[in-house]
């Protein structure tokens, strides 16, 4: 493609330069509006400065990517209110036999985790629950959560659904979702396990310190506890324990404005029995005194109360829902291995779990990342005006004779490129401006190359991610989620950067030889 007219071009430019530093810095000083608004912002200035037409904005926006990324969210949102998150979360702790083995597990369970339920997804959930383990193993959180979200990157490579940039790779390239899985499922695997190696290598001593018998004690506790603090969308609960008369006075006056003679009467005597510390049931919830002096007897017959109040049908309830949210995710699953559609088979999966919970769905809904689907309209928009400048033409034309990937120097070179390009425009960016040319040029030497060139784009773009703390999403999700905990932990660039460099170099080189 042929470089458009100079206004064209430094418009454009001037409008995508927005759109980066917004997306890369969401808080830089003279602009804080965030990634999203940022995203938006520079889709508007492409339509303004006549970059593209707003027809051509809004074909720009992929469908079948956006409707991919909300089905699995929902399908995530199902899955942490059936705890799977929970159990995820337990696996970690228990029978722990030590801080090596404790790292390994995490590695391996952040991999897996973010390879069916997105890497985002697993960072959030997992941080917290680690620096708490971490805690009472008397050990730095540093290598940790250096395992949780390097891992987890690693992990997310290996499955379409697995971040947002194999997203896109998989709707664009229409590689089926078993042929993305084997092609990459090699290297992601010899990936996390050289991954764990590294860490074990840089950070040997301070894991082989062992921890004391209280700590060791504590571990169950963390497991059944602490992680249910730890999901992905926590929903709140409300539960009536006890009422003080300020309470009560305030539930009088509500009954007492609208009530005939005879309930005010009735709510009388109410008063007059929790006031001589009676145990009362009132529509099934335990309404406790609170005279200190009967409190202790008063918990112990609350608790029977409700223990008998409870309805076995509930129970039953609850697992039968839960086994139907599993078996419709397993579902989704072949249905995808199989080569359904994917966009289309996530929605109907979401739709079905929508269903079965048979309440209204909005509360689930409310936490879909509405958010990142603007921020992905604003970037197809953005980004399909600044290949409309000629730009990454041109620049792609100067490095497409040394990146062609049927021999071992180009397939380095084009790493290389896709590798800073993650880094510098980010990754999802990244496989916008390089995917069709890259397939392209790879096209030229076989179909079969082409596949490959695509998976090759998903496994770099990926892994690049944990060059540095700001190589991935994942990345900052970890170190704020570290930052915000009750026992914060600031991961610094300088110490992340100290072994991501490595990291990154090694598992990609070594990944590329046996992505096919």
């Amino acid at each position: 493609m042929a470089m458009a007219a100079t206004v064209k071009v430094v418009l454009g430019s001037i409008g995508f330069l927005i759109f980066w530093v917004l997306a890369v810095f969401p808080a830089v000083p003279f602009l804080p509006i965030g990634r999203t608004a940022g995203s938006l912002l520079g889709a508007m200035l492409m339509v303004v400065f006549r970059v593209l037409t707003p027809d051509q904005a809004y074909a720009a926006i992929d469908l079948p990517i956006l409707g991919l990324l909300f089905g699995t969210m929902v399908v995530s949102i199902y899955l942490e209110r059936a705890d799977m998150f929970k159990y995820l979360g337990k696996l970690l702790s228990w029978k722990s036999r030590g801080a090596k083995d404790l790292l390994c597990r995490i590695c391996l369970i952040s991999a897996i985790s973010s390879a069916l339920f997105t890497n985002d997804t697993s960072c959030v959930v997992l941080t917290e629950f680690i620096l708490k383990i971490a805690r009472q193993h008397n050990l730095p959180p540093h290598p940790f959560l250096l395992a949780l979200a390097s891992s987890a990157n690693i992990g997310s490579s290996a499955t379409p659904i697995g971040n947002p940039q194999n997203l896109v790779i998989a709707v664009r390239s229409k590689i089926p979702f078993g042929r993305f899985l084997v092609g990459i499922l090699p290297a992601m695997l010899l990936g996390v396990f050289v991954n764990i190696l590294i860490i074990l290598a840089m950070y040997w001593k301070v894991l082989s310190v062992e921890k004391d018998e209280e700590d060791a004690q504590s571990d169950e506790i963390v497991a059944d506890e602490d992680v249910n603090s730890h999901r992905f969308s926590p929903a709140t609960m409300s539960h009536v324990s006890s009422l003080d008369s300020q309470d009560f006075d305030r539930i009088n006056l509500r009954i007492t404005s609208s009530a005939s003679p005879r309930h005010i009467a009735s709510n009388e005597m109410l008063r007059n029995r929790i006031s001589s510390n009676e145990i009362l049931e009132v529509n099934g919830v335990c309404i406790r005194p609170v005279n200190a002096s009967t409190q202790e007897m008063s918990d112990e017959t609350c608790q029977k109360n409700d223990q008998q109040n409870e309805k076995p049908a509930t129970e039953w309830k609850v697992i039968v829902w839960k086994s139907c949210v599993y078996l419709v995710t397993i579902g989704m699953l072949i249905a995808l291995l199989m080569g359904l559609n994917m966009s289309w088979t996530a929605i109907t999966a979401a739709l079905a779990l929508v269903v079965l919970d048979f309440k209204d769905a909005r509360p689930s809904l409310e936490k879909v990342s509405y958010s990142l689907l603007i921020f992905f309209c604003g970037m197809f928009i953005t980004v399909d005006g600044f290949n409309k400048t000629g730009i990454p033409s041109t620049l792609w034309d100067l490095v497409e004779p040394y990146a062609q990937i049927n021999h071992a120097r180009g397939t380095a070179v084009l790493a290389f490129v896709i590798l800073v390009l993650s880094n510098v425009a980010s990754n999802v960016p990244t496989v916008l401006l390089l995917g069709a040319r890259v397939a392209a040029s790879a096209a030229e030497i076989s179909e079969e190359e082409e596949k490959r060139a695509w998976l090759i784009l998903a496994w770099v773009s990926t892994v690049a991610g944990n060059f540095s703390l700001l190589g991935s999403a994942a990345n900052l999700i970890v170190c704020e989620q570290a930052r915000r905990a009750s026992h914060g932990y600031t991961l610094t660039f300088w110490s992340h950067l100290k072994f991501g460099v490595p990291s990154t170099i090694i598992v990609t080189a070594i990944g590329l030889t046996l992505i096919r």
